[in-house]
């Protein structure tokens, strides 16, 4: 009886990340703050997740401080994943993720799934992994949704965005237990297909440092679901965009609705598709 609890709890929570039709999503962290401070766009959490959810993001994934500071309470529901990984960019080695939080924690702040970051080639890739192991572990106790953030980041890795290095972590991701696996995109649909035929788990896109022009972000995103990703986890992107709500809308329209590259910039103009 119990496990069965746990599959439907897990069936429900998944839900409100993924889109039970398209069994697509759309991600937006906001989980910045920990690892670089208050920069543009997150000064404050609260108006950014309202921005977010106007444009019709799926989840956001925060830390615990601000999911407690950042609810909402009113407006378009927006699913919630709480991350449980740190590290700051003034720490000695910042590819150094250690646990800040557990899946108990949040169960308590309701939160819908966690995540989890591993930089495989790291120094401290072996504790990253048992670390993995352990909130795995609690996922599938207590039926709660985990995304795993799968970066190659190490004296040996001389290209994160490599094919050969990408499909190896999106494939640990999903050996580990992931129900979502978050990796670099690879650069080409060729090479994405890869990745996403390689992981049993759906496969997230990272958005990366800032890019030059929206066409790029769009691009990219339409662009890895034609490789069979199932959505994106774009940051910077959007929160920093000069419009977050409707550059959210315009990947979500490609996500969810399978549109162009054309149609999807249309909507960052106020066209209709």
């Amino acid at each position: 009886m119990e496990a069965s609890a746990n599959m439907i709890g897990k069936k429900i929570r998944m839900e409100r990340i993924l889109d039970r039709n398209t069994r697509r999503t759309v991600i937006v962290p906001l989980d910045h703050g920990m690892t670089v401070g208050p920069i543009q766009g997150l000064i404050q959490i609260p108006p950014a997740a309202n921005l977010i959810a106007e444009g019709g993001a799926n989840a956001a994934i925060v830390h615990r401080g601000a999911a407690m500071f950042g609810h909402r309470g009113y407006g378009k529901d927006l699913g919630l994943i709480l991350h449980l990984s740190a590290s700051t960019t003034l720490s000695p080695d910042s590819n150094r993720k250690v646990l800040v939080a557990t899946v108990e924690d949040a169960l308590q702040m309701g939160a819908d799934g966690v995540s989890i970051h591993v930089n495989l080639g790291a120094e401290d890739e072996a504790q990253m992994l048992r670390d993995f192991g352990i909130v795995s572990s609690a996922c599938q106790r207590w039926g709660m949704p985990l995304l795993a953030m799968m970066y190659t980041r190490g004296p040996k890795v001389k290209n994160e965005y490599d094919v050969r290095f990408v499909r190896h972590a999106a494939r640990v991701g999903a050996e580990m237990g992931a129900d979502i696996v978050k990796v670099p995109y690879t650069g080409s649909v060729e090479t994405f297909r890869e990745v996403t035929g390689g992981c049993a788990s759906p496969v997230v896109i990272a958005g990366g440092e800032k890019m030059e022009s929206d066409g790029e972000v769009l691009r990219m995103v339409h662009d890895a679901i034609v490789a069979g990703g199932a959505g994106a986890s774009i940051g910077r992107n959007v929160f920093q965009h000069r419009t977050p709500a409707l550059m959210v809308k315009a990947i979500a329209a490609i996500v969810q609705g399978s549109a162009t590259v054309k149609e999807a910039a249309g909507l960052l103009k106020g066209n209709n598709l």
